[in-house]
């Protein structure tokens, strides 16, 4: 089939090129004349595991192309995808400008029918929306569609591969078998793909993912109050994780969630409530406890350095919000150094991936350091934020040398207990006992 992508960001670039992956003829559209320029020249411009292969390999094929043209795109495709950004208003509601204006333009510009199908993640009555502003111009009939992703970022080549179920919001038999026809190829294992009415695919993504930050968010309060009655949080987590209607998944405490995905999608789903007089209680209580989680190690290393932290060194391992990403929106890692620097701590960090954006947004408020133990040199103790493999198994007697003090905070529960008792390090986790 031929297919427009508009928009290359992270979901619109992984959809467009696993949909080449297939076999599909692909034009992905952006207004970013240099970010086109480089991925015509083969530069994928995000970490996704495994994306780069796919990304070379179809633009050799002739199968993936660029444009900033979308009238080019447009007369190109039969399904033209919108994987727009929807980032959040000042009131939390979803911001539908750049979705509602490209569906604008597409009314003037197509010739033809088209299937045009919301990709990114969109407040109910948005594909109402998207038609209404298309139909202002359109002399030519279109179908809108809605089609939630579901890409786990450091998994987002896979979960597009081999998904789950796919989930399309459709109105139209003609619009219906063209989605069918196009996702086949990836459903033959015989996992699903689920048609319904538009405005429940569009509730499906948001109750999906508010759901699960709200698993990941319970887990962390049961985690805190292990800590005030010395119970070991992954013992509850193995205990209550082992019944199957709840399950192992995201059940691991933190430092809370973050990234582009969890944050937005919990706060719009929350908005839309208010919208139509409904008060999400759980949800309000989700943001309300993740905000404060961010940076519960804190507390922790300002009473292990007495309230004063001018002249403390401290080694940061993690910067992406997590692993496998260089993905930093809403990381905890940044709320963590901005407590900890206006303390007065001098912070320098580590990460496979995210150091560079970091430095982008930050600038020289930290140092950065070129692998995880040249970051420890000179340093009074480790905060870990991110749980990169990387960081799992490290050299333990290397980093007793290097560290002034043997001190870890881990903020993802690395390392087991006893270990870090044999190791002689004091050592202080989500949940659990404090190791000194």
């Amino acid at each position: 089939m031929n297919i427009a992508v508009v928009g290359t960001g992270y979901v619109g670039l992984v959809t467009g090129t696993c949909l080449a992956e297939t076999g599909n003829n692909v034009i992905c559209v952006d207004i970013d004349e240099a970010k086109v320029e480089k991925m015509r020249n083969g530069v994928v411009p995000i970490y996704e595991p495994h994306l780069d292969i796919f990304f070379e390999r179809n633009i050799k094929a002739g199968r993936l192309s660029f444009t900033t043209e979308l009238e080019e795109a447009v007369d190109h495709a039969t399904i033209i995808f919108l994987a727009l950004p929807t980032p959040p208003g000042e009131d939390g509601s979803a911001d539908l400008s750049y979705v509602l204006g490209v569906a604008d333009t597409l009314g003037k510009i197509m010739k033809e029918y088209k299937v045009i199908v919301d990709k990114s993640t969109v407040p109910v009555g948005t594909a109402e929306k998207v038609a209404a502003k298309i139909s202002e111009n359109a002399s030519v009939d279109f179908d809108v569609v809605s089609n939630p992703e579901f890409l786990r970022e450091g998994f987002a080549v896979d979960d597009f591969m081999k998904p789950d179920r796919i989930v399309i919001g459709c109105s139209s038999d003609k619009a219906q078998a063209l989605m069918h026809a196009l996702y086949k190829p990836y459903v033959r294992q015989g996992n699903p793909i689920i048609f319904m009415d538009e405005k429940s695919a569009e509730l499906t993504k948001y109750a999906a993912n508010s759901f699960l930050a709200t698993k990941i968010t319970f887990m962390n309060e049961i985690a805190n109050f292990c800590e005030k009655v010395g119970a070991d949080v992954d013992k509850v987590r193995i205990g209550i994780g082992t019944d199957t209607r709840i399950g192992k998944r995201f059940l691991f405490p933190g430092i809370g969630y973050g990234g582009s995905c969890f944050p937005k999608d919990v706060q719009a789903l929350a908005k839309s409530g208010k919208e139509y007089g409904y008060n999400f209680n759980i949800l309000d209580s989700v943001m309300d406890v993740n905000e404060k989680q961010k940076t519960v190690i804190v507390p922790k290393i300002l009473e292990h350095f007495k309230n004063d932290l001018s002249g403390v060194q401290l080694a940061l391992w993690g910067l992406a919000f997590k692993p496998d990403t260089d993905d930093i929106r809403e990381a905890p890692a940044l709320y963590i150094i901005n407590e900890l620097v206006a303390a007065g701590a001098k912070i320098k960090a580590f990460d496979p991936e995210a150091m560079e954006n970091v430095q982008n947004l930050i600038g020289d408020k930290i140092s950065y350091a070129n692998d995880q133990y040249e970051a420890l040199e000179g340093t009074d103790a480790l905060i870990i934020a991110t749980e990169w493999s990387v960081f799992r198994n490290p050299d333990f007697d290397k980093l007793k040398s290097i560290l002034k003090t043997k001190v870890i905070f881990d903020g993802r529960n690395l390392y087991d207990l006893d270990e870090m008792k044999e190791h002689g390090f004091y050592y202080s986790s989500i949940g659990r006992d404090t190791i000194s």
